[in-house]
């Protein structure tokens, strides 16, 4: 094998030092092409696909792959920029702190600037700050703070409240101990702390839960009662494209009216852009609230992490539940395109919640942080059948997990043909459309010129 070529900067060569490469680490490095290949299965049962998306063109269309690379081209001009370079820092959120350019003369002491502990609600906090080549200290005491290794290179904070361990942030001090006249002290600093799950958490004030619907009014009816039993003060947002819209009222309950047939994807556009609370929870217009769907427990997982999309678990009539996890990854594939990779699972499990994973797409019941959903959006010319398309225009943007104790009930499908409603006839008309219908080759011609993936 052979390593892949360095990023674009500043690099030293060493040509006296030998080194060993190892194959099972280079494989995981980027390249300069990919290719998806099918994967053989179990012994009795299907393999893996594999999907090319440049087949969705006629051989009239070709002319759409040189124009994609003159988008793509055109695209990096438009928003690269000079912070695009590449800087390397220590992040450490949820602390604030300065990156560069607080001077001190050697031997002498400053007020360390821009110290700050930004957190969520918790029981107690705790800051630690290092230096390598001096001491830290403060020039006053707060009361309610406890300091430990003052006058020392690492200098330890705690307090029950945050707006005291802040302003005793305000008065550290640096005092520089090794003399250097043009150098640097390298830093560090991070912050501890824990809190009870769902504390306190106001979830009427903090959630909307959204959801699109289509000729299906009786099961919506059975989700909004469902949803009253539990969380009577939560406002619900539909968004509505039937051909004859029905009048839904009831407390907190908006209700949005589409053209006929817009779409999936545009409803649920229409749907997020009306929530005006921290978090929306996405909903399918056939779910069922039970005791286990306690949305607490999503607002603890995202006030907590880094998260900004969390998803749950949806129980079928049958008894069997999902979370329909899904592992996303894209291998640069040069000129004729990138490789889309999904495959089921998670990454790993999530720090502090044992239930819970990081992974990159979950199932169609999830709490999300709104502006980050509004960011990436739903393509509206999806219509009929979409979901993971959401997740796949997400990648690098959206911090997904997943937690499975967190369930709700999916109303049953199961039904004899001659006792299914004219509206349930209809929705299965719509919904599950004839061999003909090119939705699929709509998504596939999307990737390929959208997302600039040539298989998957």
């Amino acid at each position: 094998p052979r390593l892949p070529p360095p990023p674009s900067g500043p690099a030293r060569a060493y040509p006296h030092v030998p080194f060993r490469l190892r194959r099972d680490v280079i494989e995981l490095l980027p390249g300069n092409g990919c290719s998806c290949t099918a994967e053989p299965g179990p012994l009795f049962g299907p393999g893996r696909g594999a999907v090319d998306f440049g087949s969705s063109f006629g051989p009239g269309e070709r002319r759409l792959q040189q124009q994609r690379e003159h988008e793509f081209r055109s695209y990096r001009r438009r928003v690269q920029s000079p912070a695009d370079r590449l800087l390397i820092v220590r992040a450490n959120s949820p602390l604030e702190y300065p990156v560069q350019g607080v001077e001190v003369r050697p031997l002498q002491t400053v007020l360390v600037p821009g110290l700050s502990l930004q957190a969520a609600g918790r029981d107690s906090y705790e800051v630690n700050l290092t230096a390598s080549m001096g001491t830290l200290a403060v020039a006053a005491v707060v009361e309610g703070v406890l300091l430990r290794g003052e006058g020392q290179p690492q200098l330890s904070m705690a307090s029950t409240r945050l707006d005291h361990l802040n302003r005793q942030l305000q008065f550290v001090t640096y005092t520089n101990t090794v003399f250097h006249p043009d150098t640097a002290d390298i830093g560090g600093c991070w912050a501890q702390g824990g809190l009870g799950m769902g504390a306190g958490y106001n979830v009427s004030a903090l959630v909307t839960i959204a959801t699109k619907t289509f000729l299906r009014y009786e099961k919506l009816r059975g989700l909004l009662s469902s949803i009253r039993r539990f969380y009577p003060g939560v406002t619900v947002v539909v968004a509505d494209d039937s051909p004859r819209p029905e009048p839904l009222s009831g407390p907190h309950l908006e209700h949005y009216v589409m053209p006929f047939g817009k779409g999936w994807f545009a409803g649920r556009n229409l749907a997020v852009s009306q929530v005006t609370t921290k978090y929306v929870l996405w909903v399918d217009d056939d779910f069922i609230f039970t005791p286990r769907t306690r949305l607490e427990k999503l607002v603890d997982v995202l006030e907590r992490t880094s998260l900004d999309l969390v998803g749950g678990a949806v129980r079928e009539i049958t008894g069997f539940t999902t979370t329909y996890r899904q592992r996303l990854s894209v291998r640069a594939g040069g000129a004729g395109g990138d490789c889309l990779r999904a495959r089921p699972g998670f990454h790993h499990r999530l720090a502090g919640f044992p239930d819970c994973v990081v992974t990159d797409g979950v199932v169609n019941f999830f709490l999300a942080r709104t502006d980050k959903v509004r960011q990436v959006g739903f393509d509206p010319r999806l219509r009929r059948v979409a979901h993971l398309e959401f997740f796949i225009d997400g990648l690098g943007v959206l911090h997904v997990g997943s937690c499975e104790d967190v369930v709700v009930d999916h109303a049953s499908k199961l039904a004899l043909p001659w006792r299914r409603s004219e509206g349930e006839r209809q929705y299965a008309r719509y919904r599950y459309p004839a061999a003909r219908d090119d939705s699929l080759s709509l998504k596939h011609r999307l990737f390929f010129f959208k997302n600039r993936f040539k298989c998957m």
